[in-house]
């Protein structure tokens, strides 16, 4: 059977594929493949620039034909490995295989046996995953991010000056600003991201436990610790872990899913406020011409699209949970299980990418209904008494908290006039009472951003 959308397994690579195809360069089975045939070469190189007495003849000018396998690293490459991982029954070895075969067609063959040389699988697999989401998370991530932090930007600044009742505990508050709430999110992402980019890349790389045994038996005058951190740091652009056991820590990995995580929380909330904004009539969305909202009820225009990424963000951050509290932890010196959750570290990704892509298009459909906004102010007086009362208190008239209470309280209706008319029944200035009755729920809106 031929995959495609239709019978893919993952939505992933079924109905969204179109939304995260640009991620399969670094999650796909192939791309992992690539990256540890990389990893490998350049290690080779490396030691041919210590040089290894071995390799002290290899000829600089053949750099480029090594580079150019894995510049060069297509589908069949892909195959050709898994065919010899049939045989093998292991995936990193196989990819020695294969690079030790083009070492073969290059004329190299005397050379080859210092490819993998002094490694163990994770040397290489610890160094790969690393690479690639480092690559993932800077080519495809963070521009998706920053293009959604933009949009709620422009719109913050569009709706600046657009007041709105507040609501704590879901009951009228003191006004806000539109503007100045959506902005809220822009700030929480804004810090989130700054955290992130703190978090390291980090790399294992050292040998079957982690202490260059192999190494350093081969050649004990080497300073194998300071190869390891030039190749890990300087030659991948990594930070290099050190000591370790024969894998990573993983807890830098950890903190960076962590912070993932909490910036997917920032966007649940969002689509969450968003979507209740939708149903106070506060916003309406743009119709796409042949569109459907409901398969019974013409009239609907459902938020779909802060609904579609609020349940994407969550699957997101279930696996996100998982891989950061599992992967720290390992038996003893390694066990397996590392090896196999961190082949799925494409999959939150790729749901935080549909979320994010979600939330974006739904705020482009938004269409701001300032009518609602006037009129639920209109109807909720009642929230300028914290306004009056500070102002008493401010003049020194007495009990002003206990007398705005009596008022709000009551069953009457408040309203402007109402308002208007305890002010007046108050022993207080005309220019007080003045100042008192210019206060509106659409003016009590205190400082913007």
């Amino acid at each position: 059977m031929t995959l495609n959308s239709l019978n893919a397994i993952s939505p992933i690579d079924g109905r969204y594929r179109d939304k995260v195809e640009n991620l399969a360069p670094f999650f796909s089975e192939e791309a992992l493949i690539k990256y540890r045939v990389k990893v490998e070469i350049e290690y080779f190189i490396a030691l041919c620039q210590i040089p290894l007495p071995q390799l002290a003849n290899f000829d600089p000018k053949n750099f480029k034909k090594l580079r150019e396998i894995y510049l060069n690293f297509g589908f069949d490459d892909a195959l050709k490995i898994k065919e010899i991982e049939k045989v093998t029954n292991h995936d990193v070895k196989a990819v020695e295989y294969f690079i030790k075969e083009k070492l073969d067609e290059l004329q190299l063959q005397a050379f080859k046996e210092f490819i993998h040389f002094g490694l163990t699988s994770q040397d290489i697999n610890n160094t790969s995953i690393p690479l690639l989401l480092k690559e993932a998370f800077y080519e495809v991530y963070l521009p998706e991010l920053e293009s959604l932090e933009i949009k709620l930007d422009e719109l913050a600044h569009d709706w600046k000056a657009v007041p709105m009742l507040a609501k704590t505990h879901g009951q009228p508050a003191s006004p806000t600003l539109l503007g100045k709430e959506i902005y809220v999110f822009v700030e929480r992402i804004k810090q989130q991201r700054k955290l992130l980019l703190q978090v390291p890349f980090a790399a294992k790389f050292g040998g079957a436990t982690g202490n260059y045994n192999a190494h350093q038996i081969a050649y004990p005058e080497i300073n194998w610790r300071v190869f390891g951190e030039t190749f890990v740091v300087t030659g991948l652009g990594l930070h290099h872990s050190f000591p370790t056991t024969q894998i990573e820590h993983y807890d830098h990995m950890a903190a960076f899913f962590d912070g993932m995580k909490r910036i997917n929380s920032i966007l649940i909330d969002l689509n969450r406020d968003v979507w209740q904004y939708i149903s106070m009539n506060y916003f309406k969305q743009k119709i796409k011409e042949g569109e459907v909202g409901s398969s019974a009820m013409p009239h609907k225009v459902n938020p779909i699209d802060f609904e579609n990424s609020e349940g994407n963000l969550g699957l997101a951050n279930a696996v996100f949970e998982h891989l950061s509290a599992k992967l720290p932890i390992s038996r003893l010196q390694r066990d397996l299980t590392d090896s196999t959750v961190l082949r799925n570290i494409g999959v939150p990704f790729a749901h935080t990418i549909i979320g994010f892509l979600s939330t974006q298009k739904g705020l482009g459909k938004l269409l701001l209904n300032k009518e609602a906004f006037a009129a639920d102010l209109e109807a909720n007086w009642a929230v300028v008494a914290e306004a009056i009362q500070t102002i008493l208190r401010r003049e020194g008239y007495p009990n002003p908290y206990e007398a705005l209470k009596g008022l709000t309280r009551t069953n009457q209706k408040i309203n402007q006039e109402s308002i208007a008319a305890f002010i007046d029944s108050l022993d207080i200035s005309f220019e007080l009472k003045k100042e008192l009755k210019n206060i509106s729920p659409s003016n009590y809106t205190g400082l913007s951003f």
